[in-house]
């Protein structure tokens, strides 16, 4: 059997999930659940990085011990991906027993294969990032993601040799073999890569929350050489659980932000080739947002939580809202009034009104009873046509053009109601034609509802149920993804009721 694994980042568990951990998190939900629906065993793995300065700071400022606080927060972010239908296959925590046995039988790993040295190293260090920072990195003095100004620090710790891999990095991002996505992002890593690089320092000697290094346990392990591992961790590579989940390593697909993508497409593999592994297939580093055109800030108080999407449009909705926002490959910006008017566009006139009218018919004319003729030959060249750049959007990870491509044929359909007028085809006592007019329609809804599943789970179950399939959501997929054609096996149907009631 094919397999497919993909991950999240882990996200830091310093404040509570809001719209960029979930715009991320549906990505690859919905990616997960294309491949599973294909009958390819996928592995989706998402979770929390729990160490580090800012975490101790956070538990401490809320009268918290460090794990007390990370349990509260996880809490949190579990209850959130459980409310938007998030299909994760782990859920691994950088402060499980795993987890960390893992992490020191790699670094104890590389410390045996020379790839860990002991060394001081003095510069300008962000407290908040819990890194060093170079000058070119600096905006007008500060650190451009936190705005705060870093100091001078020096200390002695372990560094990692990044340099000795630079040269087999560069070939392996170059010639393909690791795809960074979008193509003006892997230009911009070979360009790093040819500027001098510096080993990483991996420890921190002040840290108090955090895991001990295995040959020094006076040093505690940075926090985003924790925070990789668990790529491997997750899936128990090394059996440490007596599981068996490393044959679904290297991961076919990491998807992050575009401010961590030097992390996963330098350190991370540089990792990997001291251990002799295999490296991830593909990264995909997506934009950031503004909200209405600012950075999201506690301070601006313009922080988009996820529970008010799911007020305002309902759990389904706002999964496709979301991901379909703006492209993966350029920084967007989201507004909740123009999120509005997308939902009123695309759900209710378009999507909305075309089950709404159709299923009316159904009941008006044919008492919800019919056997469905044979699909059209224009209707079924829509379907086709869309199929098709469907398939490309997730071949090429524009999961941003899904829901528009697979709307094109509610659209096509509303226009069809339009030029075939069934009413007047009713009135006409032309019942054949009647039949075959209702009939396209409904193969059109069912294609939509098959295509959009990944994004729309719930709403989807709920529409096949009125067709009395959704016990054949897996097989009717891949027949419509695979081979184009689209079953009807229902002879009495019923109607959903009014799915995307219209915002004022």
């Amino acid at each position: 059997m094919k397999k497919f694994y993909l991950t999240t980042p882990i996200y830091y568990v310093n404040d509570e999930p809001h719209i960029g951990h979930l715009y991320t998190t549906i990505i690859a939900d919905v990616i997960s659940r294309y491949y599973k629906l294909l009958g390819i065993d996928t592995f989706f793995l998402t979770g929390t990085d729990e160490h580090g300065a800012k975490i101790y700071e956070v538990a401490k400022k809320n009268n918290y011990e460090p794990k007390q606080y990370c349990d509260f927060i996880v809490e949190k972010f579990k209850n959130v991906w459980e409310e938007f239908c998030i299909e994760y296959s782990n859920f691994i925590r950088t402060t499980d027993k795993l987890h960390e046995d893992t992490v020191k039988l790699i670094l104890q790993r590389l410390f045996d294969n020379g790839d860990i040295y002991k060394a001081y190293y003095e510069g300008l260090y962000c407290v908040q990032c819990e890194r060093f920072i170079s000058e070119d990195e600096l905006v007008d003095g500060v650190c451009p993601d936190h705005l705060t100004k870093p100091i001078l620090h020096k200390e002695e710790n372990y560094f990692l040799k990044i340099s000795k891999y630079k040269t087999i990095i560069f070939e392996k991002i170059q010639n393909g073999e690791i795809q960074i996505i979008p193509e003006t992002r892997k230009n911009e890593i070979l360009g790093k890569l040819q500027l001098p690089v510096e080993d990483i320092s991996i420890s921190r000697k002040t840290l108090r929350w955090g895991i001990p290094l295995p040959f020094d346990e006076q040093q505690t392990t940075y926090v985003w050489i924790d925070a990789l591992i668990n790529y491997l961790s997750g899936i128990d590579y090394f059996n440490l659980a007596k599981k068996n989940c490393s044959y679904f390593w290297p991961c076919d697909l990491h998807i992050i932000g575009k401010d961590i993508l030097w992390f996963h497409s330098v350190i991370w593999p540089a990792i990997l080739l001291s251990l002799g592994l295999s490296l991830p297939k593909k990264i995909l580093a997506h934009g950031f947002f503004t909200i209405e055109g600012k950075k999201m800030s506690k301070t601006l108080g313009n922080i988009i939580r996820p529970k008010e999407l799911k007020d305002l449009f309902g759990i389904d909705a706002a999964r496709s809202l979301v991901i379909s926002a703006f492209p993966l490959d350029t920084d967007g910006d989201i507004s909740i009034n123009e999120m509005i008017q997308r939902y009123n566009q695309l759900l209710a006139d378009n999507l909305g009104n075309l089950i709404n009218r159709t299923f009316g018919m159904l009941e008006k004319y044919f008492n919800n009873q019919l056997i469905v003729s044979e699909i059209s030959s224009n209707v079924k060249e829509v379907i086709i046509s869309t199929v098709s750049s469907y398939k490309k959007c997730f071949e090429k990870l524009d999961i941003h053009g899904i829901l528009n491509i697979v709307l094109t044929i509610s659209s096509f359909a509303n226009k069809y109601v339009q030029d075939m007028q069934p009413w007047s085809l009713f009135k006409n006592k032309e019942i054949q034609k009647l039949i075959n007019v209702i009939s396209d329609l409904l193969y059109c809804i069912k294609s939509v509802v098959l295509l959009c599943y990944p994004l729309m789970p719930n709403v989807c179950k709920k529409i096949l149920a009125c067709f009395n399939e959704e016990e054949f959501i897996i097989e009717d997929f891949k027949t419509l993804v695979k081979e184009n054609i689209v079953y009807i096996r229902s002879k009495e149907f019923k109607s959903p009721g009014i799915l995307f009631k219209k915002i004022k």
